[in-house]
């Protein structure tokens, strides 16, 4: 086993009291036995009561074979004496007998009495307790939680979430006793227990994060098994957002991101409930699978619900991106320009595609009537990258600069200015390439 965890110290958890007042007292018939019964319960009591826990085992052992129907009560405070004399005990063979009487105690108490759902939760927290190191037994401890959500629908006290799910990581490693799907079904189980609690008002970040390392250790999540089992689910059932958002998740924190799978779980987790983020990521999936219209589509929807400028100017850059990609240039160039103006830490880059927009723009805007003025789309270009301090853009606009005879052969000269017109409309101050 990887990892031991300290889980007891997040055990919120409050045990039955001992029973002193109980109804309907079934004293033996025999006279003799009932005096004795009597005197023996009389005794384990103050035993109990003195904390002389292994002193009051031997009355309570008496009556629970010599007067087993006695009353309730012998059953609540019999788990209350044998886990003290276990607690009492230096001796380890011994203790595992007095641990092991409390879980008999408990099954007897289920046999005699139909109310286990109200105390299946305490025999629960004892077996984790006794058996979580416990090759043999951590089994049975794991099936008393189990039996608590069959009987009451959720483990009630949520500080016990993380015991169950480190005696499923202890059984599945001592025992390989579940398949992947099982530890995730309940994974989310419990994980919904504590959103629960979370609502209600409680601090479940302990929990939630001993629950988070537990599964991390388990080693049974990676991106095949994302793909291999889980999408091909996805396929099966689209309109499942709960597995979706299972995969989501699964993927972003096991860096499987890249696949198809977690594409399709994105499409439906943002359909569903789309925030700034799923938009943006989607957007980018879009950008990477060479469908930059649908990217333009989920950065504009991200842009939307962006909650801050920093957001905000990110997706706009974004944006500029897949719109330059799909030919819309001037909404390109205007996307890029409130990117730097949201932060000026884009505007460098802002700058750059600015003037990569109107480098590629020269065939489209060529008139054909004049090549100085055909050519001062690369002075636009320059200006742009000069802004953005790209060195690398400006040698390459500069190498188609209009010449010095042209520029005289049309009658223009250096410095003059001109305007680019077509969807550039820049007015630049004209410079030539020798």
């Amino acid at each position: 086993m990887k990892a031991k965890f300290a889980l007891l110290g997040l055990l919120s958890f409050a045990l039955a009291g001992m029973a002193q007042a109980q109804d309907n007292w079934n004293w033996p018939s025999d006279s003799a036995l009932e005096s004795k019964a009597r005197e023996y319960n009389a005794a384990y009591n103050d035993y109990m009561k003195a904390d002389q826990f292994i002193a009051a085992t031997k009355p309570l052992h008496w009556l629970l074979v010599n007067a087993p129907d006695l009353n309730e009560a012998i059953y609540i405070n019999g788990v209350t004496v044998y886990n003290g004399a276990a607690d009492e005990t230096s001796d380890e063979a011994q203790k595992k007998i007095y641990q092991d009487s409390v879980m008999t105690i408990y099954d007897l108490r289920a046999e005699k009495y139909n109310n286990e759902a109200a105390w299946i939760e305490n025999k629960a927290y004892y077996g984790y307790r006794y058996y979580r190191s416990d090759k043999d037994k951590v089994g049975d401890a794991a099936s008393y939680f189990a039996r608590d959500i069959e009987l009451n629908g959720e483990i009630n006290t949520f500080g016990l979430v993380p015991a169950y799910f480190d005696l499923v990581y202890r059984n599945n490693a001592y025992n390989n006793a579940y398949t992947p799907e099982e530890v995730l079904a309940i994974y989310e189980n419990l994980n919904a227990r504590l959103d629960k609690a979370e609502a209600a008002g409680e601090d479940v970040s302990g929990q939630r994060n001993t629950l988070d390392q537990i599964l991390v250790n388990m080693e049974i999540i990676d991106c095949d098994f994302i793909e291999n089992k889980m999408g091909p689910k996805l396929v099966a059932d689209p309109s499942n957002v709960k597995l979706a958002k299972q995969i989501f998740q699964y993927s972003v924190t096991y860096k499987c991101t890249s696949s198809e799978t977690f594409t399709k779980a994105l499409e439906v987790v943002d359909n569903d409930n789309p925030t700034f983020s799923t938009s943006q990521v989607r957007g980018m999936r879009y950008i990477q699978s060479e469908e930059p219209a649908k990217a333009v589509e989920m950065f504009q929807r991200a842009l939307e619900l962006a909650e801050n400028d920093a957001q905000r100017a990110e997706v706009s850059f974004d944006l500029a991106r897949a719109q330059a990609k799909i030919g819309q240039k001037s909404a390109a160039r205007q996307s890029a320009l409130k990117a730097a103006e949201l932060d000026s830490k884009l505007a460098s880059d802002a700058w750059s595609l600015i003037g990569g927009l109107y480098m590629t723009s020269a065939n489209d805007c060529r008139g054909g009537q004049s090549r100085v003025k055909d050519y001062s789309i690369f002075i636009a270009a320059y200006d742009a990258f000069a802004k953005a301090g790209d060195n690398s853009g400006m040698a390459s606009a500069k190498a188609r600069f209009p010449s010095k005879e042209e520029l005289f052969t049309e009658g223009y000269q250096v410095g003059q200015t001109i305007s680019t017109g077509c969807w550039v409309g820049q007015t630049v101050s004209l410079k030539t390439r020798d």
